[in-house]
């Protein structure tokens, strides 16, 4: 690999959070029975004409402030020219020559170092239709079905400059992304809806030399991790190409989740889309005073949020940007923070167990029970000694699953840790009794004897003791 370095630009369709598509009043929402949400102008049909959706528009500037662009003030839509089934048109109403949205820029982090990636365009086009292949996939299918639901939903296309240079950075740029268009609303960014694609274009060139290679195009990628894989993939497969003293032909690749490979589906060598102004959509014209209200509705994003809840709230850096990768989960964050003050224990506990249960589940944030103010009650259960931390995980498993109040569930499963001097004294006099091995060796001396008392004493009292005052009063009698 030093013999060889990889250029990479990704090109990113978000598909914009509008109630219906771009131009017709069909709606947009997600998971109906396919070809019911079609009308003619998303169908194509000869003589039908659409209306631009203002809203689109809206949030399309947005994207494009939200990522540092110049905004054009005179734009307008062309047309694509290609065949494909999905396409019903035969052509794809998208922004070619004068895109709402120019050189802008993102920063990511990767392994600690810090990296601009340069955006060369964001364009507002329409959605092509989704290809359902009858078996397997595009590849091995031997008959496909085409849904025009999705016909016209209204994208941006986010075009990075070729300046990534691993399949980890390319991650780390989708990740940014994904978060910035989650807090400015422009999106909600579902990937496993199809509201958030990436294409992957990479190509080597020898190290040191600034003259592109022959690219290739992989698609069919549906999450993070698989562009990530696929790109590392296909620059070996690149590198093995080079090596053997053969070409990389510029193609468009699809990338097989199973196999853990991409494979050749259609050459890209001569391709002419033809491209020209549609004079069926009006232009759109956008005034000073129209971006800069835009402007002024741009919400706090992931790296300003990050570097507050550092400076203001004392949270190290690595929990800051976990916190912040997610708008849920920032929100979730703040809120439980306006009723419990530590900071840092919330966000052990967001970063642990409910991330954890999450995971384990494949579920979102907002599909937990669990409430900002219920977990903010927990820890302050946790704080008064009524329950042990440890406890305290079992109550959260309880509540993720049925979002009752820790409060309740403590006093019905009878966990409130036993604190009463007494009694404490009563079962650690009989632990020191059982055990006089363990006993004689922390007298001597052996420190980590004592561990092995509070153990068994914890264990007689099923866990509710609490292992603070177990161990003070352990050591205050064998010190006697």
């Amino acid at each position: 690999m030093d013999r060889y370095e990889a250029v990479i630009g990704l090109e990113v369709h978000v598909e914009l959070k509008t109630k219906t598509k771009l131009f017709c009043g069909c709606s947009t929402e997600f998971g109906q029975a396919p070809n019911t949400q079609v009308c003619p102008v998303c169908l194509g049909l000869p003589g039908s004409t659409g209306v631009l959706n203002k809203k689109a528009v809206e949030l399309a500037a947005r994207a494009g402030l939200a990522l540092n662009c110049q905004i054009n003030t005179d734009t307008w839509f062309d047309r694509k020219n290609y065949y494909y089934p999905d396409l019903p048109k035969g052509f794809q109403i998208t922004q070619v020559f004068q895109p709402i949205a120019i050189e802008g820029y993102l920063d990511i982090e990767v392994e600690g170092q810090g990296k601009r990636v340069n955006i060369n365009r964001v364009h507002i086009e329409e959605d092509p239709g989704k290809l359902i292949h009858a078996s397997g996939s595009i590849m091995t299918s031997r008959a496909s079905f085409v849904d025009y639901n999705r016909s016209g939903v209204p994208l941006v296309e986010i075009v990075s400059e070729p300046e990534l240079r691993s399949g980890a950075e390319a991650k780390a740029y989708l990740e940014k992304l994904k978060a910035i268009l989650e807090y400015t609303g422009v999106s909600d960014v579902k990937m496993e809806e199809g509201s958030l694609r990436c294409d992957a274009n990479i190509s080597l060139r020898p190290s040191g030399s600034t003259i592109l290679g022959a690219k290739t195009e992989i698609k069919n990628m549906n999450s993070f991790r698989a562009v990530q894989r696929a790109i590392e993939y296909e620059v070996e497969r690149q590198i093995e190409v080079l090596e053997e003293g053969d070409r990389v032909i510029q193609e468009t690749r699809t990338w097989d989740e199973n196999q853990g490979i991409t494979m050749a589906m259609r050459s890209k060598e001569d391709v002419d889309y033809r491209s020209f102004i549609e004079q069926e959509i009006a232009r759109v014209e956008l005034t000073t005073d129209w971006i800069e209200n835009m402007q002024a509705t741009i919400p706090e994003l992931p790296d300003a949020r990050r570097r507050r809840l550092v400076d203001e709230h004392g949270l190290p850096e690595y929990d800051a940007g976990v916190i912040t990768s997610s708008l849920s989960l920032a929100e979730f964050f703040e809120a439980t923070l306006e009723e419990y003050g530590d900071a840092k224990k919330i966000s052990n506990w967001i970063m642990g167990e409910l991330l954890r249960l999450l995971n384990a589940h494949g579920m979102e944030l907002g599909e937990s029970r669990v409430t900002p103010g219920g977990l903010a009650s927990l820890l302050k259960l946790i704080d008064k000694g009524t329950i042990s931390n440890k406890m305290g995980k079992k109550v959260f498993a309880v509540m993720f699953q049925e979002g009752r109040e820790p409060q309740q569930i403590v006093k019905e499963k009878g966990l409130s840790q036993i604190s009463d001097v007494d009694r404490l004294a009563e079962i650690i006099a009989e632990v020191i009794d059982k055990n006089p091995k363990p006993v004689a060796d922390f007298q001597s001396g052996k420190e980590q004897a004592i561990g092995f008392l509070v153990g068994q004493v914890m264990k007689a009292t099923r866990g509710q003791a609490n292992p603070g005052a177990v161990n003070a009063m352990l050591r205050e009698r064998l010190a006697k």
